[in-house]
């Protein structure tokens, strides 16, 4: 187990981080709304409007009339802005904060929200194909936050990311290790894991739908993997005629290799 701390990984397209510092205050105002500021009762009666009920999504049951705040497929996002204590609030924005201002880089901000909130509905629907007939809500950002870790991974699995491992030892990792051991998990607690009341499936649903967005949605001529681009920055002129007496504005080459996912 391993939670990151901090990316050594400057952002190159944009100046701040707009989606992702809205999408966690979105989730800190959502938490604050229900399990802080309301009673219990109606904290719950809030998960069961807004999150996502597979039985009721697939029409196998039907919610109470009073609790039919949205439409049931409207579900699919709503439940992505709901925790359900402190620790998993805190869990997933952390690992939204480190990881989603390169994505959001990477992307721009308008298609870095919609991939954000395609994730959550892959992992709604993923969830639900799981369990079709389930009756719990679904609630939590986990599912586009795996998303985004996903799609991370992709882009700059070099990069050094500080990680607390074992909750205790602070370690500047490639990003691959963590990334891909975490990734793992995911689908063996989903293959082996049947009782748990954290829902690998989403996981799944989100890794999944980051994994292929990114490849189309990220911007032209962003690379993968850490790639190097090496663009030239002179060409050589070569003399026009084999007779000329002189060569006119010859230069040597130069190159200059701007690396994508790093820095100093």
């Amino acid at each position: 187990m391993f939670i990151p701390l901090h990316d050594r990984n400057a952002l190159k397209h944009i100046r701040r981080q707009y989606v992702t510092l809205g999408l966690i205050i979105l989730n800190v105002v959502g938490y604050v709304l229900t399990v802080l500021s309301m009673p219990e009762e109606i904290a719950t009666a809030a998960i069961f409007s807004f999150g996502f009920i597979p039985a009721v999504v697939f029409d196998y049951a039907a919610l109470d009339p009073s609790l039919a705040l949205v439409p049931p497929d409207a579900t699919v996002l709503t439940y992505s802005f709901l925790h359900a204590d402190l620790m998993h609030l805190c869990t997933n924005m952390l690992f939204l904060w480190v990881f989603g201002d390169n994505v959001e880089d990477a992307l721009g901000h308008l298609r870095f929200l919609i991939f954000y909130l395609l994730c959550a509905a892959a992992g709604a629907y993923f969830h639900g194909l799981v369990g079709p007939q389930s009756q719990v809500p679904l609630i939590g950002a986990s599912g586009a936050v795996s998303g985004v870790i996903a799609a991370y991974l992709l882009l700059h699995p070099k990069v050094r990311v500080w990680v607390l491992v074992l909750f205790r030892f602070p370690l500047p990792l490639p990003a691959a290790i963590p990334l891909v051991f975490w990734i793992g998990q995911q689908f063996v607690m989903l293959a082996t894991d049947f009782g748990s009341n954290v829902s690998w499936g989403a996981h799944v649903g989100g890794i999944f739908a980051g994994g292929l967005l990114v490849l189309v949605m990220r911007r032209r001529g962003v690379p993968l993997f850490d790639r190097t681009i090496v663009t030239p920055r002179s060409v050589k002129h070569e003399e026009a005629s084999p007779t000329a007496p002189s060569m006119i504005g010859r230069s040597e080459p130069a190159r200059q290799a701007v690396r994508w996912g790093r820095s100093a």
